[in-house]
């Protein structure tokens, strides 16, 4: 299965960031094997509105079936949502650490977003 971590780096061992629309980077993992590539987020870091939204087109350009990160607003749940990404939220540690936690089923789905709008 492919996943969408949230990052603050570029590896595996990098720290999750806790935000979606905002994230520093995205890691495409593959929870099988831990092949991984990285997607940068600069373009939506310091955008005034719509961060999430467009992190929502990239993450689903990648053709992944889970969003694993910290927070997720109501706009890029619902992009999601919309094209059948399945999220993850409330979650912390690195990168590989979480993927890991995801696979051993100690992780849950979220049934909506768990933050408001413009949470930063």
């Amino acid at each position: 299965m492919k996943a969408a971590v949230s990052s603050s780096g570029k590896t595996l061992e990098s720290e999750l960031d806790p935000r979606f629309g905002r994230a520093s980077y995205f890691l495409i993992v593959d929870t099988e094997t831990f092949d991984f590539e990285v997607k940068p987020n600069d373009q939506n870091m310091n955008l005034p509105q719509g961060a999430g939204i467009q992190a929502g087109k990239i993450v689903a350009d990648c053709g992944v079936e889970v969003l694993i990160t910290g927070n997720c607003g109501p706009k890029a749940y619902n992009v999601l949502d919309a094209v059948g990404i399945k999220v993850v939220t409330g979650t912390n540690g690195t990168v590989r650490e979480v993927v890991e936690k995801f696979k051993n089923n100690a992780l849950q789905y979220s049934q909506g977003p768990n933050v408001e709008g413009h949470w930063v």
